[in-house]
């Protein structure tokens, strides 16, 4: 495969990983890398030493291009962008604030910058912020989401009319035939996380792993809408802010209740009942814990089978 996307990323396949809190340290990022797309670390639950620390062990596990993905809002903004810089990671995936603020210096010391967005209005920001490519993410994703609440299949078209730059999809794509899905829309590449959480390399809880594969359809839903809107499965701290919610909860009172390291209870810790437990719609969909390397090439194979499926559903 060699469209836009592999080409700026200098990747074999258009697939990229998600950088997901708790889930995306070295060894996800390095087997997805191996695999033939693009690993990303995941800077939202790291210090900058362990960020540091992570660059450097990916760098010895692949030879191939990795990145980090940052939050914009993250409090040790400039001195994770720092290490970024001096650890000479070539690929950045930002999301959650102004892709103006650091896509001009980024770029400026070698560095592809790809920007997450939810809407078409900020994909339009990242054309003009200079950025190399967008990421187009729907709302059946898991984690932080956009408050417009617009799905892959109605976001995608949108962006892609929007712009002339490379697009990623995201949001409920776990299957080779749901990259194809995304492509025929109108992206040139895809970015996968719940079905790489749910991998044997994912530095998620066995735990946290175990109940994603018990998830059926409805078993997870959007959250914490006046913080930070947020997937979530529906446990014990769920409906305890679904409560203070429908309550009528101010912002503040809800950050009350979910206090400090909440995510990583959950997540990495595999507390099932008091943690955010944060995974995507389409979790209802994975029922095995397998290698990087093995689900790549189940992506692959059946991305190319459905391909060769569409002459069959051509009407006429």
């Amino acid at each position: 495969m060699n469209n836009r996307i592999c080409s700026l990323l200098n990747i074999k396949y258009p697939v990229i990983a998600g950088g997901m809190v708790w889930c995306s340290g070295w060894k996800l990022a390095s087997a997805v890398s191996n695999a033939g797309g693009l690993g990303l670390l995941g800077a939202g639950s790291m210090y900058p030493d362990v960020l540091r620390e992570h660059i450097q062990k990916t760098k010895k596990a692949t030879d191939k291009p990795f990145g980090v993905n940052v939050p914009l809002l993250y409090p040790d903004i400039e001195t994770i962008m720092n290490i970024i810089m001096e650890e000479d990671v070539k690929v950045v995936f930002t999301s959650a604030g102004n892709p103006k603020t650091w896509t001009k210096l980024l770029k400026a010391e070698g560095i592809r910058v790809v920007h997450v967005v939810s809407s078409s209005k900020f994909a339009l920001k990242c054309e003009e912020a200079g950025v190399d490519a967008v990421v187009a993410e729907g709302f059946e994703a898991g984690g932080h989401n956009g408050r417009e609440e617009t799905t892959t299949l109605t976001l995608v078209p949108q962006v892609r009319k929007a712009i002339t730059l490379p697009l990623i999809a995201a949001g409920g794509i776990a299957t080779g035939r749901g990259m194809l899905a995304t492509m025929v829309l109108g992206a040139e590449g895809v970015q996968i996380g719940t079905r790489f959480a749910l991998s044997i390399e994912s530095s998620a809880h066995n735990f946290f792993k175990q109940k994603c594969l018990e998830l059926n359809e409805g078993d997870t839903m959007l959250s914490l809408k006046k913080v930070s809107p947020t997937r979530l499965i529906k446990n014990d701290f769920f409906r305890q802010v679904e409560e203070a919610e429908n309550a009528g909860a101010s912002a503040e009172e809800i950050l009350a209740i979910i206090g400090r390291g909440r995510s990583k209870l959950g997540i990495f810790e595999g507390d099932l009942k008091d943690g955010e437990l944060e995974i995507g719609q389409v979790a209802s969909l994975i029922k095995d814990i397998s290698p990087i390397k093995a689900i790549m090439e189940e992506i692959i194979t059946e991305y190319k089978q459905a391909v060769k499926d569409l002459p069959i559903l051509a009407l006429g």
